[in-house]
This record gives structure tokens, C-alpha cells and sequence, in this order.
């Protein structure tokens, strides 16, 4: 069943703060096999110019997509997450995640269509700190598969 389009707009109430740690940088930074050390040295990150160190590009990815999890489970979009699958991802930076930011995100569905039978839904997560300045938007695009016919 296609997803309703009135939605197409609806924002979600921004998340509770989510404090960035130098620890979960390097775990990350590990994880994806990324050695720049302006992600695991403050010297090195100070030398670039940064007061800490930063995060990898695609390190926000985790806060916004549980962030989307609002969306997610609105049970007035009725979107059936067991159908559904990560479709793209992208992000437009206004400055690099560091270590001691407290990041909040606001989620708005920017897009909802139907394809072969597929909800596609495009949600927007608005990435602010602590003192409200922008920080990053990232947009998550869900595919919730159609329903095998019998």
C-alpha cells in the first residue's frame, strides 16, 4: 500500500542531545579503514586547524539515521520496516564534526513515491549543536519493498 503523501513536509521533534567522544571517532574512524589522523591525533587535528579532533564525513550517518527513526516508526505513516531497505545517503557539511560537539538532528520527510510497487522515502536530518549552529544535513533515502504476491 502506497505511503501517504500529506506526509511529504512533516518534521519530527529534534533528538536529544548526542555528545560526540574522541573514543567513538577513532572506533569509527577504524572501522572504515580511514587513516587520516586528524581523526585519532590532536595534535595533528590542531595542526589542520581544528580544536579537536574530527569525525569522518560519514560518521553522522549514525546519529541521523536512528534520528529517522522517528519516521520510522510513526505509526501514522504506516511504513512496514521490515520491508525496508537503505537506499542512498548523502551529506552537505556547513563544518566538520569534532570531538565535544552535542549534535541534535530534526528529521523532515522531504519526498515520498511509489516505484514498481516500492515506497521510496527520502528524509532530510538537519544536524544542529549545542548553540543551534548548523553543522551538516544528511539525507537518508528508504526503500520499503512490496510485499511478495502469494
Amino acid at each position: 500500500m502506497a505511503l501517504d503523501q500529506s506526509f511529504v513536509g512533516r518534521s519530527y521533534p529534534p533528538t536529544a542531545p548526542y555528545e560526540v567522544g574522541r573514543e567513538k571517532i577513532r572506533e569509527f574512524a577504524e572501522a572504515v579503514g580511514d587513516p587520516n589522523p586528524a581523526y585519532i591525533d590532536l595534535e595533528a587535528a590542531k595542526a589542520l586547524g581544528y580544536c579537536d579532533v574530527i569525525a569522518p564525513p560519514t560518521f553522522v550517518f549514525a546519529i541521523t539515521f536512528k534520528a529517522a527513526g522517528d519516521v520510522i516508526a510513526d505509526p501514522q505513516l504506516g511504513l512496514d520496516y521490515s520491508r525496508v531497505v537503505h537506499g542512498d545517503q548523502k551529506f552537505a557539511y556547513s563544518r566538520p564534526v569534532r570531538a565535544g560537539d552535542r549534535l541534535s538532528v530534526t528529521s523532515t520527510i522531504e519526498a515520498i513515491k511509489s516505484l514498481a510497487g516500492n515506497d521510496i522515502i527520502d528524509v532530510r536530518g538537519e544536524v544542529h549543536d549545542e548553540a543551534g549552529g548548523h553543522v551538516v544535513t544528511a539525507w537518508t533515502k528508504l526503500v520499503a519493498r512490496a510485499a511478495e504476491e502469494a
